[in-house]
């Protein structure tokens, strides 16, 4: 029997899902684009054969960006283009996550929210590699937005690709060789500053929205708790080890642009009820386990994942 994709599970529970929860427009996008993937619904493309005449039908895909059988060719795409910006020195990879405290209110606003974490991680980096004591140059980088955790919990956080050296305001190129060139301490400082900074603006000009969970953060004071307390909260930015070699660094972008929530070689079985798939655990160092869920809860986090009309990650 082969194993059940993410397509199924929608065709199995999507129904009870929507008897238990009311999907935005976008997620009730999503969820129809990937029932209908590959069914013939978005038409097809035949090739007969020059030889022999033998005729092949291939169903159009759905294209959607949160559908797991839809990203090969926009991956490769994206990589290709990626090809020219690309240099051959070193890279290193950045993490940017914010307190899980957050998470209610960044889920209720979550294109301003998931802004400000772009905003907040790139003029951090620019403050820091422009100052002479850390490297005294303007650098490159690229920023991807994931918003999921292994389990498909909500966590949201920024994975950064930054070049490990860049030009001077005398235009000459500088770099540190191998050796990440920022204290670890300055980053989780200064990203926590301008992070709750920007917040605390929102917050200011009446831009925020309070939905669920996060109702309670109306409150004037319930706010100001909840912002105290990320400012007691010390944030865990972290660096990855470097690599070296332009197409290196195109192989292991690839592995992070396109990616979504969970991907079908993940899904262990499917019966009536539950879903059962793998999951990293990272207090055993990322080792491997199984996670079992209901149908309906895997769709719930699923969707969870689907982001906001024309927000770009």
């Amino acid at each position: 029997m082969n194993k059940p994709t993410v397509q199924d599970i929608f065709r199995h529970f999507y129904t009870a899902y929507l008897e238990k929860y009311s999907p935005s427009p976008e997620q009730a996008k999503t969820a129809r684009n990937i029932l209908n993937c590959k069914t013939g619904a978005y038409g097809a493309n035949i090739s007969v054969c020059e030889d022999c005449g033998a005729v092949q039908i291939h169903y159009n895909s759905c294209r959607n960006r949160c559908c797991p059988m839809c990203q090969a060719v926009p991956k490769e795409m994206w990589m290709d283009a990626r090809r020219e910006d690309v240099l051959d020195a070193p890279y290193f990879h950045l993490v940017f996550t914010v307190p899980d405290i957050l998470n209610p209110v960044i889920y209720s606003n979550q294109k301003l929210l998931y802004d400000t974490l772009y905003h907040a991680a790139s003029a951090t980096i620019q403050e820091l590699t422009s100052d002479p004591k850390h490297l005294g140059a303007s650098v490159g980088y690229i920023c991807i937005l994931h918003t999921w955790g292994s389990e498909m919990n909500f966590h949201p956080h920024i994975h950064m690709i930054l070049l490990g050296g860049g030009l001077t305001p005398k235009n000459e190129w500088k770099d540190n060789g191998t050796e990440f060139f920022l204290p670890i301490w300055a980053i989780s400082k200064v990203f926590r500053g301008k992070y709750m900074d920007e917040l605390k603006n929102l917050w200011n000009t009446d831009q925020l929205e309070f939905h669920g969970t996060a109702e309670k953060y109306r409150n004037h004071y319930e706010f100001k708790e909840l912002i105290d307390s990320c400012y007691d909260t010390e944030w865990v930015p972290y660096c990855k080890k470097t690599f070296n070699g332009a197409q290196s660094v195109i192989d292991y972008l690839g592995k992070y642009t396109h990616r979504i929530a969970i991907s079908n070689h993940r899904i262990i079985h499917m019966d009536d009820e539950n879903v059962t798939f793998s999951v990293k655990d990272y207090r055993k160092e990322g080792q491997w386990k199984e996670l079992t869920i209901s149908g309906i809860e895997f769709i719930r986090r699923f969707l969870m994942h689907v982001p906001p009309r024309r927000f770009v990650r």
